[in-house]
């Protein structure tokens, strides 16, 4: 990451606010590596996966540490066939100091044809391995400042923007005092820029608290996506999407022997949220992919079928009718990831 990002953090934040006035924006569009769709054309959505990731920590990490050329051989063939599935858009939420490389994605967009987005933010879970240590001391106005100049500016000299904020917070029953700036940090820059907030997060009560700062910061919880909500209980779904917030069931996985659970865990979840009638809030993944930096060839790459091959059919089999397996994967996508009204 370059020095001039974390430069930013001696700006104030109402600098972003003069952006505003040359970087238009449709509220009915998408930010890609490759630039803005209108939301219509997202189609059949992957709405969590993964390309790269480097666990090495945010202190280690650069991008000297893998080959583009290397990933783009390795991951291009998986994105080639989930594009034969019939999916349209690929959502990487693989964030900064943890692998994200915008310039690998858009080659691999190219290439794949798929629109690939990727994030802004910073990923605090792991008790913050991978966030700076520059950052843990900053405000959230100062963290928030950084997010909104990749929005507006591009993340660092490549000219690529991000589509969506993601953070992490850990599985605490009480977030830590700069998790809790993490959130605030999103909020701030939901409101200047109307990206998405994607935050992984792992427990009923830390997805609460998160829904409870947005609110204190008026920020919409529609603008609020759980990641991997099905580490939540279903109660704890239910309360998130009833406030309105977004629930990503985003780790569908048919392989190995507790493939059959897996799969039998989603729809039945799905079920009770349908019978429920809360489709509408729920996005459906697999986390899947996985170049690991570090390792022989990236180990061991995880295709992006699964939903396709296994998922959906079990989806059909126990009574979903076609227009909501496209709730999943086309109409809650683009409303979800659309940008929304800045409030400033």
């Amino acid at each position: 990451m370059s020095g001039s990002f974390l430069g930013l953090f001696k700006y104030p934040l109402c600098f972003a606010v003069l952006y505003l006035g040359y970087f238009p924006v449709s509220y009915s569009q998408i930010m890609t590596v490759q630039g803005k769709i209108d939301s219509e054309s997202m189609g059949t959505v992957l709405a969590h996966e993964h390309v790269m990731v480097d666990w090495v920590g945010a202190d280690q990490t650069r991008n000297h540490r893998w080959s583009v050329n290397e990933v783009v051989a390795r991951a291009l063939p998986f994105l080639k066939e989930v594009k034969q599935k019939g999916v349209t858009t690929f959502i990487d939420c693989t964030p900064a100091y943890l692998g994200r490389d915008p310039l690998v994605l858009k080659k691999l967009s190219e290439l794949s044809g798929l629109q690939i987005i990727t994030n802004t933010g910073f990923y605090g879970a792991g008790e913050n391995k991978y966030v700076p240590k520059k950052v843990l001391e900053a405000s959230a106005d100062s963290i928030a400042r950084v997010w909104i100049h990749e929005f507006f500016k591009g993340i660092d000299s490549t000219g690529i923007k991000p589509g969506f904020i993601k953070i992490s917070v850990d599985a605490n029953t009480q977030l830590s005092s700069f998790h809790q700036k993490l959130v605030a940090a999103a909020a701030l820059t939901h409101l200047q820029t109307g990206l998405t907030i994607v935050s992984h997060t792992g427990s009923d009560e830390a997805a609460g608290q998160q829904i409870d700062i947005l609110k204190k910061m008026e920020a919409p919880t529609s603008a609020f996506v759980w990641a991997h909500a099905q580490n939540g209980t279903m109660q704890g779904n239910l309360d998130i999407v009833g406030q309105g917030g977004w629930i990503s069931l985003d780790g569908v996985n048919a392989d190995g022997e507790n493939g059959k659970k897996n799969i039998d865990f989603y729809v039945q979840r799905l079920l009770v949220l349908k019978e429920r009638k809360f489709l509408d809030h729920v996005l459906i993944s697999q986390d899947a992919g996985w170049y690991t930096v570090g390792e022989e060839n990236g180990g061991n790459f995880r295709g992006y079928t699964d939903i396709f091959e296994v998922l959906l059919p079990e989806l059909k089999k126990n009574g979903f009718t076609s227009e909501e397996l496209d709730l999943f994967m086309k109409v809650n996508p683009a409303r979800a990831f659309s940008l929304k009204p800045v409030k400033y």
